[in-house]
């Protein structure tokens, strides 16, 4: 689960959102100082239920660090 605040993406037209990620894209089309990915997964509503499935365009500084989290 990843919460991407409306900063942290390209369109940001509709707020933040908390995405159940399914997935990671590189964007291979940018210049490398954009730094954007791909992330896909399902939008959570306020209850935690999954919404409907989701492309966002992000920075790539949003994604944790790999590692397990302690």
């Amino acid at each position: 689960m990843l919460t991407i605040e409306a900063a942290d993406r390209l369109l940001p037209s509709d707020g933040p959102v908390t995405l159940w990620v399914t997935g990671v894209r590189l964007v291979a089309n940018r210049p490398p100082q954009d730094e954007w990915i791909w992330v896909e997964g399902f939008r959570l509503g306020s209850s935690g239920r999954h919404g409907r499935q989701a492309q966002i365009l992000v920075r790539a500084s949003k994604l944790p660090p790999e590692g397990p989290t302690r």
